[in-house]
């Protein structure tokens, strides 16, 4: 038998603090345990030891030295570790957070601290209505991202009082998940196509979404612009090292916040963290349209991308009229929509869904690829020689271009075929000038291949430069997106066709406008701010006419057909290099870029990618492609986590597909994000 000496050495004490909110400080409870008492029964032996009746339900224990959580209740003590000497805290899983969405306006929600980062951004996409919640993650900003506006707090007397939206009463994130309700097809909220606002009878489809208290559509709404000062005080990045940093901060998915170091109540910005917008329906996503809108303006407005001065002035002119019609939008009311029937919406959008678009004559596409012969002009950039662009007669079929001296002897041997599977296009243009250039920088063993093609109008341009950029990612314009990009390209020009009126004159009189809010503090430098606002409204000649979700959408689509656009920076060291060069990771590719001039080196295409790694010890990675060729490298401005997860979760993302309705495979993406740390 055992005596009472015997029972006391096989237990001991453990110490455990506890996190009660209800509490002005937290208190230490001493427990008498064994190592084969499993986590559950030590919350149990506390519970009954604190004599506080009230639900313990979320709480959970948080071992400090560790950092991790002990939420596998049946694991015992001894097969956690834990010791006399752990610092255990009983603790609220779900704990206050505030977010900064892409539209600056920050909102305080209950957010899951002891789930992976990936579910808890998930949750919160719930909770916000933002559909596919994959494509979003949280980031923590670098120092530098407040430090002006800290700076502009202390020369006021008052501080600024942020803006903040307040849904800590979320029924979201304690206890079962949420209802279907928001991501059913046949449940989504209906947006009204014009105002973007949910109509009426909808309303009540948001029962479990805490917006339903505070006004629905209160994220679907764009804010108001910013004053110019107010912008020149926000954070620029100048260099495309500083634009490295920026993405410093984005949290591991495969970890939770408190792992992270995350503090209940700190600031977090919500962001888009990949650019692959999968199925974008103004029906169901009024918030996610306007958040990726916002997205895209303050990259914009803080040169977070490059454009040309033209193209500033359409997104100044798209910016002037979306900000126009929501304030119009916002005095209106709503309650007196008309309601279209639910069934015939859902039914006719079926039939779409169906239809899969318009398509004439399919068999035709399938057996015979088209293809483009015309004159254009070529140029190669050769040191110390002036551009001079000579005329060749070119054939553009699959995913290639040759060109011949003249057509006449297109069917002997091309002076040169070039084959764009891998390529970077970038549109040369400029619509006043009538210049309509398109840049080619072509992979090859030794870096990059530049060709410069010029195009005589712009349907010629439409045609030739959608070729190329379906060649790039290895398509041909057999393929049912090559139409809808020849269009999409095409209404861009035209949104840059300027056309004087004297329309814009009467406008500039009676004008409300303050031209500096809607571009970048650098181009509001170089003009007069009366010239700069009469320019913005000969552009807004060209989209007067456009609702606002389309506008929305148009803005974000000449977001995307910026050559810049998508290219998520980091400062790295290849390996065999002496000096730091500049990665840029893409959802289709990566490229080396010099980090002193911004020119890019060498593609590597992610379908030609057989393997990736990461080397733990020396944070390095390393990755594998065809043909034998292989690269590594370790990152200088973040963790070679980060760098990793963006790899593996583009390539996740490109697995989606329609059929899939809206349900992730959320071990998969921990497979390719997650690395064997």
């Amino acid at each position: 038998m055992l005596s009472s000496s015997d029972f006391v050495s096989a237990s001991w004490e453990l110490i455990v603090r506890v996190d009660d909110p209800n509490e002005e400080e937290q208190k230490d409870v001493t427990l008498r345990v064994s190592g084969d008492l499993h986590v559950g029964g030590v919350m149990l032996k506390l519970v009954e030891q604190i004599k506080i009746s009230q639900d313990w339900s979320d709480f959970a224990l948080w071992w400090e030295q560790k950092h991790c959580w002990l939420l596998k209740t049946h694991w015992t003590l001894d097969k956690y570790g834990v010791q006399a000497d752990a610092k255990l805290l009983f603790t609220p899983q779900h704990k206050i957070l505030r977010l900064r969405l892409p539209n600056v306006k920050t909102v305080r929600l209950r957010v899951s601290f002891s789930a992976v980062v990936f579910k808890a951004v998930s949750d919160i996409c719930k909770i916000l209505n933002i559909r596919r919640s994959e494509e979003l993650s949280l980031l923590k900003p670098s120092g530098d991202y407040f430090k002006k506006k800290k700076k502009k707090d202390k020369s006021n007397k008052e501080p600024i009082i942020e803006d903040i939206l307040n849904l800590e009463g979320s029924p979201t994130t304690v206890g079962p998940p949420v209802s279907p309700g928001l991501y059913s097809k046949t449940m989504t909220p209906t947006y009204d196509p014009i105002s973007g606002t949910p109509a009426s009878s909808t309303m009540t489809w948001f029962s479990d979404s805490p917006l339903t208290e505070q006004n629905c559509s209160i994220l679907a709404f764009s804010q108001p612009p910013q004053s110019p000062e107010a912008l020149a005080d926000m954070y620029q990045p100048r260099s495309l090292v500083d634009k490295a940093k920026l993405n410093a901060g984005w949290l591991d998915s495969s970890r939770s916040l408190m792992e992270q170091g995350i503090q209940e109540d700190e600031q977090l910005l919500l962001r888009f963290k990949y650019y692959t917008f999968f199925d974008l329906n103004p029906k169901y996503d009024a918030v996610r349209i306007n958040q990726l809108y916002e997205q895209a303006r303050w990259a914009i407005l803080l040169e977070e991308i490059d454009c040309t001065e033209e193209e500033m002035l359409i997104f100044a002119a798209l910016q002037y009229h979306i900000s126009k019609l929501s304030l119009s939008a916002e005095t209106q009311d709503f309650t007196n929509e008309s309601e279209v029937d639910e069934v015939e919406a859902a039914l006719s959008n079926l039939e779409v869904t169906l239809e899969g678009g318009k398509t004439d004559n399919t068999l035709e596409d399938i057996t015979d690829i088209p293809k483009l012969a015309d004159n254009l002009k070529l140029f190669r950039p050769k040191k110390l020689m002036l551009k001079a662009f000579k005329q060749y007669w070119f054939i553009f079929k699959d995913t290639s271009i040759a060109y011949f001296k003249n057509k006449e002897l297109e069917q002997g041997e091309p002076i040169e075929k070039l084959n764009l599977r891998g390529c970077e296009v970038v549109p040369d243009v400029n619509v006043a000038g009538r210049k309509f250039g398109i840049k080619l920088l072509i992979p090859v063993a030794d870096g990059m291949n530049e060709v410069y093609l010029r195009c005589d109008h712009e349907n010629q341009y439409a045609q030739w430069m959608a070729a190329c950029i379906l060649a790039s990612k290895g398509k041909t314009m057999a393929d049912s997106s090559y139409q809808p990009e020849v269009l999409n390209i095409l209404s861009f020009l035209r949104m840059k066709n300027r056309n004087v009126s004297s329309q814009v004159a009467s406008n500039l009189e009676s004008m409300d406008m303050n031209p500096e809010c809607f571009v970048s503090p650098r181009c509001a430098k170089k003009q007069k701010s009366k010239q700069l606002a009469a320019r913005i409204l000969e552009a807004h000649q060209n989209v007067a006419q456009m609702p606002l979700v389309e506008a929305k959408l148009r803005f974000i689509q000449a977001w995307q057909s910026l050559p810049e656009f998508g290219l998520t920076y980091y400062l790295v060291r290849f390996k065999g290099s002496k000096k730091d060069d500049i990665l840029g990771v893409s959802y289709n590719r990566l490229i080396r870029i010099d980090a002193t001039t911004g020119i890019p080196i060498t593609t590597w295409r992610f379908t030609n990618m057989k393997q990736w790694n990461v080397n733990w010890e020396i944070r390095q990675v390393a990755i594998e492609f065809d043909q034998n060729v292989s690269i590594a490298f370790t990152c200088l401005s973040a963790d070679c986590k980060i760098v990793h997860e963006y790899i593996g979760g583009y390539i996740f993302l490109s697995t989606r597909s329609k059929d899939q309705n809206e349900t992730l495979d959320e071990d998969l993406f921990h497979k390719l994000t997650g690395g064997q740390e």
